[in-house]
């Protein structure tokens, strides 16, 4: 499912509310969630799963095109970990 799907989707599960209106909600709930993760914050949403960011250090890489070695520099990276209400749901639960 893309964003747009979502937002369709929330459309007509909520007749009352308007495209637009459900559209800036949802970009909102996601910019605030990029701004918390940004910021180094951990973001939890009960029974669906839990945002973080790991930090990956530097290392040495290789180039798989001519075999070279390059260096990669340390980066923050997104991190997901599911909910148990999730996770049961999935495996039918």
């Amino acid at each position: 499912m893309i964003k747009s799907e979502l937002i369709q989707l929330i459309t007509e599960r909520n007749p009352h509310l308007f495209q637009r209106d459900v559209e800036r909600i949802v970009n909102t709930v996601f910019d605030e969630i990029i701004h918390a993760l940004s910021a180094g914050d951990r973001v939890e949403l009960r029974g669906f799963g839990a945002f973080s960011v790991k930090e990956r250090g530097a290392r040495a890489g290789r180039n798989p095109r001519t075999g070279e070695t390059v260096s990669v520099a340390a980066k923050r990276v997104p991190y997901f970990k599911t909910g148990k209400e999730l996770r049961e749901r999935l495996n039918g639960k």
